[in-house]
């Protein structure tokens, strides 16, 4: 057996014979100690990769270096849980007794996270007793003024269902219990056996606003795989389509939180210019939310001069409308008031639970894919990194605001480098019994996924764990101590996704 854990970089393949097996007290260990010294957990999953049994595969992240840690284990039904030495493992060994009937002893709350039935294994067979929804109780308050509020799964227009049920004492928020899985298709199931004809389109699908960032993880997870090499124009392609998808969603957001307080001149203009923003990604391939613009090994399509100019002239004026909407927000001191210590997450809270994205920024945390582990086009141009440090609703607001700039300044310069040539190179078959890492970051965060790959060079596992699936807890704890009628204002300025975490 391995000794240690083993260093990667974002975009690497390692044969699956490499792949670091410890014993369970030694890989438990290295994990906490490595989250102690400044490390972060990405991604922490089961597969049966052998005839024993299921592994456990911990992927960390070590921002400071640029490097990812990997390492895994044989699993025991039951086992010592993280979570009391390192809660960012919370969410991840809820769903391991969940999916796989785990037990891990001494994890504070043993909820499913989607009640999801359990995928086959050596835990979960008909007479096995693991884990049923019906064995996890409640979380309850007692005493005088204790109420409960529920709202959901069924809201009201298009929105998603998810249940959030208040532990209240008269108007102050005690406890926020989400309860999702409402959406919950079986992606993940889904993906073995591939890449096939559908896999591109599950992929643009995970979650329907982040086509762009799970499509770019996934092609340059397939490219590693078959050592293919992506032509610099596509490159350039994919990153003016993420960060024109990253746009159209921060400013939807800007003028949401406008209208959660009532502020209706920025969040009608807001509508109309997600809307020209969106009109951008439909002029690159011809679908608003970029569908069809990615491929394994390039694009689908790529620029001429007639387009660039038309896009060219559609941010300059784009970024005239939003300043105008976005400086009203800021003058308007009945607006701050709203946003300001509303919602409120410390830098340490943060950490403690593994934030990602602007709402990671928003505490102080210098935390983006784009910097930390760059990709694509992102290793040749730098973009700057954007963050604010009060933790409250209008950080993630204002951290918005910053991205909404870098991110026009960014596709402009790509737009003046951007040159008529290849787009597309075929990728060769994937290789056979490998393991591939991909990190992308997309509008809300962190998209991470992993590969392993059989004899055949098929799919035999696919995990992606979406920037929701880390940032749901922190709007849990947001709401602790504020006002119930505070929740539509910081669930949106979190605006995470349903399907991306039920998957």
């Amino acid at each position: 057996m391995s000794t240690s854990f083993r260093l990667m970089h974002n975009g690497d393949t390692l044969p699956l014979a490499d792949l670091p097996l410890l014993p369970f007290a030694a890989w438990r260990d290295g994990m906490i100690d490595r989250v102690v010294q400044g490390s972060r957990i990405v991604s922490l999953f089961a597969c049966p990769l052998d005839e024993e049994g299921l592994r456990l595969i911990a992927l960390l992240a070590q921002d400071t270096e640029g490097t990812l840690a990997i390492a895994s284990t044989p699993v025991p039904r039951e086992y010592p849980a993280l979570t009391p030495a390192c809660p960012e493992a919370h969410w991840f060994e809820r769903e391991l007794a969940e999916q796989w009937g785990l037990h891990p002893q001494g994890h504070p709350w043993l909820k499913p996270i989607r009640f999801q039935p359990p995928q086959p294994g050596p835990f979960t067979s008909p007479d096995a007793s693991y884990p049923q929804i019906g064995d996890f109780a409640a979380f309850q308050m007692d005493g005088e003024s204790i109420h409960e509020v529920a709202v959901g799964p069924v809201h009201a227009g298009i929105i998603e269902p998810g249940h959030f049920r208040f532990q209240c004492r008269g108007e102050e928020v005690y406890h926020l219990e989400i309860s999702l899985g409402y959406q919950h298709r079986g992606i993940e199931q889904a993906l073995k056996g591939g890449p096939s004809k559908r896999t591109l389109p599950y992929m643009e699908t995970l979650a329907g606003d982040t086509t762009i960032g799970h499509a770019s993880a996934y092609c340059q997870l397939v490219e590693a795989l078959a050592g293919c090499t992506v032509p610099m124009t596509a490159q350039a392609m994919r990153g003016i389509g993420l960060e024109l998808e990253r746009l159209a969603n921060h400013i939807g957001d800007l003028g949401a939180l406008a209208g959660d307080v009532g502020f209706l001149p920025t969040a009608s203009y807001c509508g109309r210019i997600r809307g020209d923003f969106l009109n951008m990604s439909a002029l690159l391939c011809g679908n608003r939310f970029g569908r069809g613009l990615l491929r394994p090994g390039g694009t689908w399509y790529g620029m001429d001069a007639a387009r660039l100019a038309d896009l060219r002239s559609r941010l300059e004026q784009g970024l005239t409308d939003i300043t105008v909407a976005v400086e009203l927000l800021w003058r308007s001191t009945s607006v701050m008031a709203r946003l300001e210590e509303t919602g409120r997450l410390s830098r340490e809270t943060c950490n403690q639970i593994g934030l990602v994205g602007p709402a990671a920024r928003a505490c102080g945390v210098e935390r983006d894919i784009r910097y930390d582990y760059p990709f694509g086009i992102y290793r040749f141009f730098q973009i700057p990194l954007s963050s604010w440090h009060t933790g409250d609703v209008f950080a993630r607001a204002y951290v918005r605001w910053l991205e909404i700039q870098r991110s026009v300044a960014f596709i402009k310069t790509l737009l003046d480098s951007l040159q008529d040539s290849e787009i597309y190179r075929a990728p060769a078959a994937l290789t056979v019994n490998r393991l591939a890492v991909s990190l992308v970051e997309g509008w809300r965060g962190e998209i991470c996924h992993i590969a392993i790959t059989d004899a055949q060079g098929r799919f035999a596992s696919y995990k992606i764990t979406d920037p929701s699936f880390h940032n749901w807890m922190g709007l849990a704890l947001a709401l602790r101590n504020q006002q119930i009628s505070d929740f539509p204002l910081c669930n949106k300025s979190f605006n995470l996704s349903y399907c991306g975490h039920d998957l």
